[in-house]
């Protein structure tokens, strides 16, 4: 198969490139763990660890971690899962993503690109939101708080949306396009650990306040990877020249931005592609309805900030990097929906464990168990997915295509999460104590994750069947 960079790049249609796809020439050397890792030595390759990590950074701090904070300030559990509704940004990103395909950014589009003026935008947005909420706080009101919030989750959404982008446009050919991943993952998963556990050794000695202000200084590490990022040459040709021959305020321009992304999937996938948005939204249920929980636990258990801490960023972060480099071996060994199930199994299993912690305490040493068994299997779960979602992108609407691919993946279990609170509530008031109703949530949430595995051994078995079928090779 010939690399991204020998293909045409007209204004028509084509899906990326599919690791794995069999090809008559001899197939590549797959990548191992090692490879995954020496790989950050090439410039694009760290520079993605970086845009990963600027990802990364934000998601918790208006969701998980900004839940802690309000537990620490006297808020109920009913008002914690209700606020993270700030996070359906990520959810509706898709609704704007042409917007962010056709137009450059102000004033730094010009300068930069495309791309690279849009991820620097939004990083300066969500350093500045960032400090917002950290003048705000709890204690001057959930609507100043949730308004500062919202805008850092709608900011890194949009970073969000213009990162995926280029880790895929920027790839040279498949075998890069699993390392981006890899790195994307890498860096996604270091910033959850600074950001969710790290920030907790701050909060605990100088105060929330100032642990969301060293946040919003670390966003400096995104900027110097967008500044040192190339734009990808080949797409921003294909980009401008879809913008110069049909502008978006026309009628042709705005049906192309807004409808060519999803003609260009169903003309691809067929009603298969139908059933593979459904799976996708199914596939991190678990991760996301669990996530309000987790750090409210943590403090009803009484667990310190220090040590929740230091074992989420030392065995916690280490569990994260093997289970990032296991899921890029799986999906590079076992093809995408051998590493799609085993994945979600072993994410399912890492969740349901929280339950332990609810019943027996938070003894250190079951607190490490269960934080390895939490970080290994979301990270492996989550670089099978990116990586399948990956390949189901067109060049020239990859911004659209992939934040409507991962706003599918994040809608359902944004809503629900809503109501997580509710839930361990509404068990407590039927007679449970509170330690009993978080067990019960926990495991409740790691066996919602089990229909998006029956779904993608289906989802498998429909493509083998269908004839000349494009699915990804693994199937």
């Amino acid at each position: 198969m010939p690399e991204r960079r020998q293909r045409k790049l007209p204004a028509v249609t084509q899906p990326a490139e599919r690791p794995d796809t069999d090809t008559a020439s001899a197939k590549p050397r797959k990548p191992g763990i090692g490879d995954v890792f020496r790989a950050l030595r090439r410039p694009k390759i760290a520079i993605m660890l970086a845009l990963g990590f600027s990802s990364g950074l934000p998601f918790f701090l208006t969701a998980a971690t900004l839940g802690y904070w309000m537990r620490d300030e006297g808020q109920s559990l009913k008002a914690i899962g209700f606020l993270s509704w700030v996070g359906l940004a990520y959810s509706f990103k898709f609704l704007w993503s042409p917007l962010i395909d056709r137009l450059d950014a102000p004033w730094l589009g010009k300068r930069l690109g495309r791309r690279r003026g849009w991820i620097l935008t939004t990083q300066i947005v969500i350093g500045c939101g960032l400090l917002a909420m950290a003048a705000t706080g709890p204690r001057r009101g959930l609507v100043a708080l949730g308004i500062a919030a919202l805008a850092v989750a709608f900011s890194s959404a949009t970073q969000d949306i213009v990162v995926d982008a280029w880790r895929i446009e920027a790839a040279d050919n498949n075998e890069e396009l699993g390392l981006l991943s890899s790195a994307y993952q890498l860096g996604y998963r270091i910033a959850v650990i600074t950001s969710d556990a790290l920030i907790l050794f701050a909060a605990n000695h100088l105060g929330w306040p100032v642990a969301y202000g060293l946040m919003a200084a670390l966003m400096v590490i995104g900027i110097i990877a967008t500044l040192k990022a190339r734009e990808p040459a080949g797409a921003d040709e294909v980009l401008h020249e879809k913008s110069a021959e049909a502008p978006l305020w026309t009628g042709r321009g705005l049906l192309d931005a807004v409808g060519g992304p999803f003609v260009a999937f169903i003309k691809t996938w067929g009603w298969v592609g139908l059933l593979m948005l459904v799976f996708i939204s199914l596939y991190r249920l678990p991760e996301f309805v669990m996530g309000p929980m987790a750090t409210p636990l943590y403090h009803d258990l009484g667990i310190s900030k220090d040590l929740v801490g230091t074992v989420r960023g030392t065995v916690g972060l280490a569990a994260s990097f093997l289970g990032i480099a296991f899921g890029g071996l799986l999906v590079a060994r076992a093809g995408y929906m051998r590493a799609l199930i085993i994945g979600g199994l072993l994410q399912a299993i890492g969740i349901a464990s929280f339950a332990l912690l609810a019943l027996y305490g938070g003894d250190p040493r079951l607190f490490g168990v269960v934080m390895v068994c939490d970080n290994f299997g979301v990270s492996a779960a989550g670089v099978a997915l990116v990586t399948y979602m990956s390949s189901l992108t067109s060049l020239g609407y990859t911004a659209t295509q992939y934040a409507l691919l991962s706003s599918v993946y994040a809608i359902v279990g944004k809503f629900l999460k809503g109501f997580s609170g509710a839930v361990v509530d509404g068990l407590q008031a039927h007679g449970h104590t509170l330690m009993e109703s978080y067990a019960f949530f926990f495991v409740g949430a790691g066996a919602i994750g089990l229909p998006a595995i029956l779904l993608c051994l289906w989802l498998a078995a429909v493509q083998r069947r269908e004839p000349g079928n494009r699915s990804p090779a693994g199937a």
